[in-house]
């Protein structure tokens, strides 16, 4: 079993920055990949950016070359970051993070980003 545990998230105006962070926690051995997907209203969820076991990312066209997807370890557990520089109304979205393990997908709760005009 693996918990994940998002933070970060909040109100900024456009232009300014934030960063999510999202640890994971428990059987945290052979997790393939964690990344962010959001949702904004009336909309489906979809693909912020990822980053597998092996430090390859991906990134939605979207938020490319403004989003950065980290990662770190320590014993404990896993930290997935998503810094985001340059934000647009566009952004606002609950973000989810989401830890894959095997055949398994874990999803956190969410934190919502708006992004102020």
């Amino acid at each position: 079993q693996v918990q994940v545990v998002e933070s970060g998230g909040g109100l900024v105006q456009a232009g300014g920055s934030l960063r999510l962070s999202c640890a994971a926690f428990g059987s945290i051995f052979s997790i393939n990949t964690m990344g962010w997907y959001r949702q904004a209203p009336g909309q489906e969820r979809e693909l912020v950016a990822t980053i597998a076991s092996g430090g390859s990312t991906n990134y939605a066209d979207s938020v490319k070359g403004r989003f950065t997807i980290t990662i770190s370890r320590d014993s404990s557990k896993k930290t997935v970051y998503l810094q985001m520089n340059s934000l647009k109304p566009e952004d606002t979205a609950v973000y989810y993070c989401q830890v894959q393990r095997y055949a398994v997908i874990y999803w956190g709760k969410g934190t919502l980003v708006t992004v102020s005009s």
